[in-house]
């Protein structure tokens, strides 16, 4: 142990520093918070959330430019001959995605500012993306609900955003 004004050698039980005469204090312990899953974990998945949202967004709009034009015009001006249902077809899958999309880089992004709504809205993407988009969407969708959905995981996200 050492003296924190002078950085003498101190000895077990001595009151004051023999060089500079400070009091010596008991040894000071260091708190360290508490390890929680959910304070661990939801910075990841807000940044995943956001780059796989970011990828979905690109799909789709891809998706909505094909339709728009390579699938416009069904009796084949200017193009192939294409079945005339494809293009709303496409056009509505594409329309879906960039929702999806959407809603995923919202979530992402609350999850990085600690919102509050943030925990109930990533539940319901990540569980939507459960069914779409195997086997990414369903792992991203297995993560979000192993760190979000148990009960002690509300607690600690109230904590995590309370201490923002």
């Amino acid at each position: 142990m050492f003296c924190d004004a002078c950085g003498s050698p101190l000895q077990t039980g001595q009151a004051f520093c023999g060089r500079c005469g400070k009091e010596v204090r008991g040894a000071t312990p260091i708190a360290y918070p508490h390890p929680s899953r959910v304070r661990e974990h939801v910075r990841l998945l807000g940044i995943l959330w956001v780059g796989y949202s970011a990828l979905h967004v690109v799909a789709g709009i891809v998706l909505m430019v094909l339709s728009n034009t390579l699938f416009a015009h069904p009796d084949g001006l200017g193009g192939p001959r294409v079945p005339a249902f494809l293009q709303p077809l496409l056009s509505t899958i594409a329309i879906l995605l960039l929702a999806k999309a959407v809603a995923g880089l919202i979530a992402g992004w609350g999850l990085l500012q600690r919102e509050p709504w943030a925990r109930m809205l990533t539940l319901i993407v990540g569980f939507i993306s459960l069914f779409t988009n195997i086997p990414i969407g369903t792992a991203l969708g297995i993560y979000t609900l192993w760190v979000l959905l148990p009960s002690q995981s509300d607690r600690e996200y109230e904590e995590h955003v309370r201490a923002a």
